[in-house]
C-alpha cells in the first residue's frame, strides 16, 4: 500500500521547518547574539509557539539564552518584554473583576433556571 501523500508533504514540511529552526539556532550561537525565542521565531520563519511545541528545539534554546544572558533565568527575559508590576496588578485586577461578573451572572443565571424549573413543574 503506498504511503498517503498528503502526509508524506507534511512530514517533509516539518522536517524542513526543523532544519530552518535549527539552522537559524546555529547561527545566533555562532553569532555570539541573544538566543530567545523570538529571535530563533523570527530567523528561521516560524512561530514562537511552535518552537515550544518541539521539546529539543525548546531546550536547546533555553540552554543557549542562559548562556548568552549570564545571569540565570531572571535575565532570560529581555527588559523590554518583562511585564512591570503595575501592569501585572492591572491584569489580576481585570482577572478579578471579570471572576466577579462571571460569578454574578452565574448566580443570575442558576435563579433563572430554578424558576424555569419551578413554574415547568407547576404545569401539567
Amino acid at each position: 500500500m503506498r504511503p498517503d501523500p498528503l502526509s508524506e508533504a507534511a512530514a517533509r514540511r516539518h522536517e524542513l521547518t526543523r532544519e530552518k529552526a535549527i539552522q537559524a539556532l546555529r547561527e545566533l550561537d555562532r553569532a555570539d547574539a541573544p538566543v530567545t525565542f523570538a529571535a530563533v521565531a523570527q530567523a528561521a520563519g516560524v512561530s514562537r509557539s511552535w518552537l515550544y511545541t518541539q521539546p529539543d528545539i525548546s531546550d536547546q534554546v533555553r540552554r543557549l539564552r542562559q548562556k548568552t544572558s549570564g545571569t540565570g533565568s531572571v535575565g532570560a527575559i529581555p527588559a523590554g518584554q518583562r511585564a512591570t508590576d503595575a501592569s501585572l496588578r492591572a491584569r489580576l485586577a481585570a482577572a478579578l473583576d471579570r471572576n466577579k461578573q462571571l460569578a454574578d451572572e452565574n448566580a443570575r443565571l442558576r435563579r433563572q433556571l430554578a424558576h424555569a424549573l419551578g413554574a415547568a413543574r407547576r404545569s401539567p
